[in-house]
């Protein structure tokens, strides 16, 4: 099979699903409230690069591009992403998405149900390494020909510009990348964010920083608004302090954009209830991890307060957690865009 349900065992075998998927699994098999899906797994990507021959091509390709050239990268990348545009999955592969898809579309009562669509990588989301970001993530896909599709296209991304050169600067091939794909149902978000298991200011790990605003999360991730900030104390649980962000716009979808009316700017995106609640959660990953974490969640407009909180994402937090005996001697200014730059990069479509 090419396909493995959150809840398998399987999904916790790193090789196979890659970073993200493993934090998803993670989460759902500790019960969890995890939006459902499917990992395609890396078993499914070495796959169709041998049976469509685009391994070979890409080792040719990539052994005569010039590193230094960012236009000679930016053709490599759109020759590449060609290949796996026009390359359509060999039928073992395209057969068993469909059939996890479909299961999917089943379990949520809705045809074509609407999904996000997110790389999952070997080296994404590892303690220590800041991958995350590197990769493509769509959302608002329906239909198995626009999953099939942007699950190609998530492969494709291990071999943007950027990508590649990113790899080449940590000492890894592109080649050598492990690329799974994470299909889930998208969540019909309210409000969405990031939530810190400490300070991203000064790694005080006594606290817990929440930054949200309205609609998907993408606007957030990439720091497109300024969003509330809410910070809870670990111990206790209360809320401490809480800062309205400008929130100028939401993403109703992956790609649409809506003005935030001034009413709605004038408010906090979260309730405290909300807010605590996620703090909750962010503590109990952080034990289970036995290190600080940082979390992406929603707020499903569409489930009853109480069990609307939905985790998307958890990865290990890696600036403060690598530096954390030298935060008195670091600038706090220096500090913070450093570690926002490691979560908050920007989201391509």
């Amino acid at each position: 099979m090419f396909t493995i349900p959150f809840d398998e065992a399987a999904s916790l075998e790193t090789r196979l699903v890659g970073g993200k998927a493993l934090g998803l699994a993670q989460m759902t098999q500790s019960g969890l409230p995890v939006a459902p899906g499917f990992t395609v797994s890396t078993a499914a990507y070495h796959q169709h690069l041998e049976d469509r021959g685009i391994r070979d091509r890409i080792l040719d390709l990539l052994a005569s591009a010039d590193r230094e050239s960012v236009e000679g990268l930016e053709a490599a990348a759109a020759q590449i992403r060609a290949w796996f545009d026009d390359g359509e999955f060999p039928a073992s592969i395209r057969t068993d998405i469909a059939r996890a898809y479909d299961e999917l579309c089943a379990r949520a009562s809705t045809a074509d149900i609407s999904v996000a669509v997110r790389s999952s990588a070997t080296a994404e989301d590892a303690a220590g390494a800041s991958f995350a970001g590197e990769y493509d993530t769509f959302v608002g896909m329906r239909g198995i020909d626009e999953v099939a599709l942007y699950v190609r296209r998530c492969w494709a991304s291990a071999y943007t510009a950027r990508s590649m050169a990113y790899a080449w600067k940590n000492g890894i091939q592109p080649t050598e990348v492990e690329m799974a794909v994470v299909v889930q149902k998208t969540v019909n978000a309210r409000s969405a964010g990031v939530m810190f298991t400490l300070s991203p200011l000064s790694g005080d790990r006594s606290r817990i920083v929440i930054e949200a605003a309205y609609g998907l999360g993408l606007s957030v991730v990439g720091g497109e608004v300024t969003p509330d900030r809410y910070v809870v104390g670990k111990v206790g649980l209360g809320l401490v302090e809480q800062v309205l962000g400008e929130k100028a716009i939401e993403y109703i979808d992956g790609t649409t954009t809506a003005e935030v009316s001034a009413e709605r700017r004038a408010a906090f995106c979260l309730s405290e209830e909300e807010a605590v609640a996620l703090a909750r959660l962010g503590k109990s990953l952080e034990r289970q991890h036995g290190h600080p974490v940082d979390v992406e969640f929603a707020i499903d407009r569409d489930l009853p307060a109480g069990a609307n909180l939905i985790l998307l994402q958890c990865r290990p937090e890696t600036y403060w957690s690598g530096r954390h005996s030298a935060v008195s001697a670091a600038p706090i200014v220096d500090a913070a865009q450093a570690v926002l730059a490691n979560t908050l990069r920007h989201v391509r479509k």
